[in-house]
């Protein structure tokens, strides 16, 4: 990652340009919560759209739910996360504030220690040996390590009982499992296929922080591919492979991903593998690929009393599927882009521009029309008119051509259309391309065609 790139700078082009506020802002904030601008939700929705596209309309053995938010509190318990499913905190005896070992560990080393595999003694010894200190306060006086659940809990009934308590959920792949059983019927669906979906999920989070990094409330997409034991290594591969493909068709170099297997597997785990991204702050998890054995339907089978076998249709073999699960987080992989198509650019004439490189596909709008004078309105916005049928527009007319062709870069829209006064008499545009900044003249008729193959994500 270049140095110039900082998330200082990211945060404050988004709260000007509309991708990012901070949540509650006239109340001061609160906690780490974000709510995406104008800017902003279309660029997270254009995200979301690619990845269901590739993982979900394009792959014909893989089906779609939205499950529900709240769920049975059972649905916790055969999961494990009501009885074991813990951050480490500890707490600064200076200041007061909590945080998690494990990420004070992660940041100090800028990413290049992971704490996964330790236990809470080595972090503690690691935190001590490394002089690794309050990033509140600065100084290193922690607590012991205690575990801490993250899952926000409410209540169902009115009393207000223990009995009434529910979960909002942590993950989202539950949902996928406990619909295992109506997709398959419903579908007719063959073993090996994938259930998937994109929705939010909510953490207590001890330390949130990092801009859209680590919040408390997050939207996952992710699937759970359903295989037979003996191909599931090989499946396992193939969404390895098929998940750094998809994020760097989007824009993600190379050289900023890396693959970083787990030091530590849970119990019913055969393998277990991050795509890492370099962000400002240093090489963190971007997204997850995880073997996850049959432990999850039968631990629902168990819990629920339904029967979880599959029957092959074909051979009548009866088994539970093993599930091979990838999970990407929308908002992370909003700031990961975010963070690599942010660009300073020195022009010729002395000045800076700040552009941002998004692929066609997901830049929020994918045309401004610009009218190189007002009194060209009404043939700007009837061409406006035609274009917001098929895209995602701007329209502006205020100030000169080059301020709002800035304004523009700095919003990642990768093309814009003037409208002059030869327009009027020969019904041709010029189109300004984003990053090469070259201009061509078109017929205002072929407009649609040539921009919707220029913005297609393949």
């Amino acid at each position: 990652m270049e140095s110039k790139v900082t998330m200082d700078k990211i945060v404050n082009l988004c709260k000007s340009r509309g991708f990012i506020f901070p949540g509650s802002e006239i109340y001061g904030g609160f906690a780490n919560t974000w709510d995406f601008g104008p800017v902003g939700v279309e660029l997270k929705n254009n995200i979301k759209r690619a990845w269901w596209k590739r993982f979900v309309q394009e792959d014909p053995q893989t089906y779609g739910v939205d499950a529900a938010i709240l769920m049975n509190p059972t649905v916790w318990q055969a999961s494990g996360h009501v009885e074991s499913f813990g951050d480490p905190k500890m707490d600064c005896k200076n200041c007061k504030t909590r945080h998690r070992a494990d990420t004070l560990i992660e940041n100090h080393s800028k990413g290049k220690i992971s704490a996964e595999g330790m236990t809470n003694e080595e972090m503690e010894a690691y935190i001590e040996e490394h002089d690794v200190r309050c990033p509140v306060c600065g100084k290193r006086d922690f607590t012991p390590i205690r575990k801490f659940n993250p899952m926000f809990t409410t209540s169902r009934a009115m009393t207000g009982d223990a009995s009434d308590v529910v979960y909002l959920r942590p993950e989202t792949c539950q949902g996928e499992y406990v619909n295992f059983l109506n997709v398959q019927r419903s579908t007719r669906a063959k073993v090996p296929f994938a259930i998937a979906q994109i929705g939010k999920s909510f953490r207590n989070e001890i330390t949130p922080g990092n801009f859209l990094f680590r919040t408390i409330e997050f939207e996952q997409m992710e699937l759970q591919k359903f295989c037979k034991e003996e191909s599931s290594m090989e499946t396992y591969e193939d969404y390895k492979k098929r998940a750094i493909t998809f994020v760097e068709n989007l824009g993600l170099k190379n050289e900023h991903l890396r693959f970083h297997d787990h030091d530590k597997l849970a119990h019913y785990a055969k393998a277990a593998c991050d795509i890492q991204y370099l962000f400002p702050m240093g090489w963190q998890e971007l997204n997850g690929i995880h073997h996850r054995g049959t432990w999850d339907l039968t631990r629902h089978q168990e819990f629920s009393g339904k029967n979880m076998y599959y029957l092959d249709p074909i051979t009548n073999e009866k088994y539970i599927p093993t599930v091979i699960e990838y999970s990407i987080g929308a908002d992370r992989l909003t700031l990961a882009l975010l963070c690599e198509a942010y660009d300073e650019e020195q022009l010729e004439n002395g000045e800076t521009r700040v552009v941002m490189h998004f692929h066609p596909a997901i830049a929020p709008y994918k045309v401004a029309v610009l009218p190189l004078q007002k009194n060209l309105g009404d043939k700007a916005k009837e061409i406006y008119n035609t274009l917001i049928k098929n895209f995602m527009c701007d329209y502006d007319e205020a100030g000169s051509i080059g301020k709002r062709y800035r304004r523009q870069d700095e919003i990642g829209t990768p093309f814009c259309i003037t409208i002059d006064f030869d327009t009027l008499e020969d019904d041709t545009v010029t189109i300004r391309d984003r990053d090469t900044m070259k201009q061509e003249r078109i017929n205002v008729n072929q407009l649609v065609d040539v921009i919707e193959k220029r913005i297609k994500f393949n």
